[in-house]
């Protein structure tokens, strides 16, 4: 299970959404930001040459997968897994399909069912995340946090072949962390994640936080988004397909999941309507069911 509700966290739960978007506008509430930290410039392994020929499109479909074996057999343009667990041999089985892989990865969120844990001094670790067993807020203002996702994610998604990666939990300065995190650190945080994936010649999805949307479209090649429709967000997702840049879109509400035509034809109407690629997933992001808006 992964961070399919970084979002609704930040915005929804405990009734915390106007907290959220005060956040967003005063840069945290006043807190005092940290000390500057600077960009951890390791060596960037070889790049996957497919990685850097690849030119994204407004239309470009996409499936979106983190749980469970991958079924390679949807017609997508891209599909997006987990960097960690996906098989090898499954993100090479994609690429011989011609299909492109964007791999996630936590980069807001320590999770201790990972073999990498103990990397994160406890200095690191902040409030437990809402509803995700085993993880907690990471302090993005930390040397040896962004050390850990340059040298221990980046670089693993280079050496899987990943063309591109979906780093979650970006949004953390709304949420409450146990850091005095600013809209400014994660905008600066955000940045870094941006320039050290294109160092690596990977393509880099920007994963929710709407507020900064307009602050971070030119750094990032496309947005990954959850319940836009949902909670008539979509249109902070505009600079993207303005840009000409895709947003990749999973709604989880039930009478889209269900034979519901109806809701189903209004969803896809609204998706075709803002350009973005829709789809109606588990909420678990397995294999149990997928409709596509196209």
């Amino acid at each position: 299970m992964k961070k399919i509700l970084s979002h609704t966290i930040c915005q929804r739960t405990m009734s915390i959404t106007v907290i959220a978007c005060a956040l967003a506008a005063c840069g945290g509430g006043g807190d005092t930001a940290a000390a500057p930290v600077p960009v951890v410039s390791t060596p960037a392994p070889t790049p996957v040459p497919a990685a850097g020929k690849w030119q994204l499109a407004v239309n470009d479909t996409w499936q979106w997968q983190l749980r469970g074996a991958i079924n390679t057999s949807y017609d997508a343009a891209v599909y997006d897994v987990d960097l960690v667990d996906a098989a090898q041999a499954t993100i090479d089985q994609l690429h011989r399909q011609g299909r492109h892989v964007v791999c996630y990865f936590s980069a807001g969120s320590s999770e201790d069912f990972r073999s990498d844990a103990g990397v994160f001094k406890p200095t690191d670790m902040g409030s437990k995340l809402a509803g995700w067993a085993g993880e907690r807020w990471l302090d993005i203002r930390s040397a040896n946090v962004r050390q850990f996702m340059a040298q221990r994610r980046l670089d693993l998604a280079v050496s899987k072949g990943c063309d591109g990666v979906e780093p979650d939990n970006v949004d953390g300065y709304a949420n409450s962390t146990g850091f005095p995190l600013t809209a400014s650190d994660q905008l600066d945080y955000n940045r870094f994640l941006a320039t050290e994936a294109h160092r690596r010649n990977l393509k880099v999805g920007l994963k929710n936080d709407l507020a900064q949307v307009a602050l971070l479209v030119n750094e990032f090649d496309f947005a990954v988004n959850e319940q836009c429709h949902e909670f008539g967000e979509c249109d902070k997702l505009h600079p993207f397909t303005a840009a000409a840049k895709p947003v990749f879109n999973a709604e989880y509400r039930a009478d889209y999941r269900t034979n519901a035509a109806d809701a189903r034809t209004m969803l896809c109407a609204e998706a075709k309507a803002e350009n973005f690629r829709t789809l109606v997933l588990p909420l678990e992001l397995d294999d149990t069911f997928r409709y596509s808006c196209g």
